[in-house]
């Protein structure tokens, strides 16, 4: 990068545009979830037809990821990051100026799609600014930032819709993303991947099967999953995945070289990612109608009282990135996951019809200590184990499976729920709510032992001596870098 590239892409300037970015887009995951009885009353419309309205959203995003990151990576980051952007904003405009429930829906898919181009590439532009030296902090405070949109969702949508109006959870974002638009453009700097044309077949593969897969886990407590339509939805999907990953193994220039996949770092931080945003959404899902449902908490008093959870990311996640940068990744995000498994696992001792705040409080502290542990060292260990011309598509695809995995969690937990309990009574609830936040924590404890199979930096470092140098043909041809050569041994 030339010194004039590199002071127009100031590393400050990036981490603020980048942080925001990254927030609207993860905001808007859970935010709607809180309103949809007073959009219900506004707008009509069935329960199902009002869960479209989270699920639109959802499905666009999650399809789209991989998708809007490939186009970075070919007709430059700055520029489709830009495009999402615009398309964000005037989607959000439009769903808060909606007048039936249909528009409603229209312009949360329009949103999906801003986000899933904007999304993976917030994280690759704040690589391309911050030196290596400096990443862990930066993504510490990015993580923090991405981790309080994503838990606090529901508050700031409960409250938006409680005090002012739900139409307001979407002008949210418009100032917000009209303000971003030319800081983008004046602050960011250009980059690309590399330059390989677009892999058509699979695009449309990884689309097609990243589709079916989440419609068939969003429909699923809905419609029933011996339904034909879930069915047909599952199984295409993981139909049309495995076809991806085969294209990945054989293809010349695939969207995403199954090879990355031989790295310990690379398959062990993704297959965490996918596991910890299991078993965090679908507890956070749950807990947000426990307090409100069952303890009786409004929306904005439910949300307040989860802060010790989900704003201490805030608080701690720059810490964990800047001991990420001094003792690794691996051993914070795995102490991350640990904690968050034993907080859950404590929620779940405790969790009662009458369950007191205080009773409550070690549990949302562990666990909102453990997520901010997880969050700033899981970017950089992602970002770290690939060349810098595939970081794009690193991105899309773990913030791929962290999507499937938070759908996967809602459906997974929720299933649970009801075969154990149900709606019926405040017991019956904590019936239905226990043995699905056990099963939470059992699934962030895996993903714990997954990144202790990651290799430790100093074996990485060793390995790094190891490799072929990359001005070689030979170094060329090992893309992946040395982690990869770490992986094998």
């Amino acid at each position: 990068m030339s010194q004039q590239t590199a002071r127009r892409g100031g590393a400050t300037w990036a981490l603020i545009i980048t942080s925001v970015a990254g927030f609207m887009a993860a905001l808007d995951n859970l935010v709607v979830t809180t309103a949809l009885p007073s959009i219900r009353r506004d707008l009509g419309g069935a329960l199902d037809d009002l869960e479209w309205t989270v699920s639109a959203y959802t499905l666009t995003f999650a399809v789209l990821l991989m998708f809007g990151a490939a186009l970075g990576d070919r007709f430059g980051r700055r520029r489709l990051f830009l495009v999402g952007l615009s398309v964000f904003t005037g989607a959000s405009a439009a769903a808060a100026m909606a007048p039936g429930l249909d528009s409603l829906i229209a312009a949360r898919a329009v949103q999906g799609v801003g986000a899933a181009i904007m999304m993976p590439l917030t994280l690759t532009l704040l690589t391309a600014a911050v030196p290596a030296a400096k990443r862990g902090m930066a993504y510490g405070i990015w993580g923090a930032v991405n981790g309080l949109a994503v838990a606090s969702g529901p508050l700031i949508g409960g409250s938006l819709t409680e005090h002012v109006s739900w139409h307001w959870i979407f002008w949210l974002n418009v100032p917000l993303g009209l303000a971003l638009l030319p800081l983008a453009r004046l602050r960011l700097a250009e980059s690309h991947g590399t330059g390989a044309p677009l892999d058509i077949t699979g695009t449309l593969l990884v689309s097609g099967g990243l589709f079916g897969i989440v419609y068939g886990l969003v429909r699923g407590p809905a419609e029933g999953w011996t339904s034909p339509i879930v069915l047909t939805g599952l199984l295409a999907g993981a139909a049309l995945l495995t076809g991806f990953v085969v294209h990945g193994i054989r293809a010349k220039n695939p969207m995403l070289p199954m090879r990355l996949f031989r790295s310990r770092a690379f398959a062990g931080i993704n297959a965490a990612s996918l596991l910890m945003f299991l078993g965090m959404f679908g507890s956070i899902f749950l807990l947000s109608q426990y307090m409100q449902g069952v303890l009786g908490y409004s929306p904005t008093q439910a949300g307040l009282r989860m802060l010790p959870w989900t704003g201490m990311p805030m608080l701690v996640a720059p810490i964990a990135g800047y001991l990420s940068d001094r003792v690794g990744g691996r051993p914070v995000v795995a102490t991350g996951l640990f904690l968050q498994a034993a907080g859950l696992a404590y929620y779940a001792s405790v969790v009662a019809a009458h369950a007191s705040y205080a009773a409550q409080l070690p549990a949302l502290i562990v666990s909102g200590i453990g997520m901010s542990l997880y969050f700033a060292p899981a970017s950089n260990l992602v970002m770290s184990s690939v060349r810098p011309q595939e970081q794009g598509i690193a991105s899309g695809a773990n913030n791929a499976l962290r999507e499937v995995g938070g759908a996967l969690g809602i459906a997974v937990m929720s299933s649970i729920f009801s075969a154990q309990g149900g709606y019926g009574t405040a017991q019956t609830f904590v019936d239905g709510l226990r043995p699905a936040l056990v099963v939470g924590s059992a699934v962030v404890a895996l993903a714990g032992v997954a990144v202790l199979l990651i290799p430790t930096a100093r074996r990485a470092a060793q390995a790094q001596t190891r490799v072929v140098a990359p001005e070689s043909p030979q170094g060329q041809d090992l893309a992946q870098g040395p982690v990869l050569e770490t992986a094998s041994r």
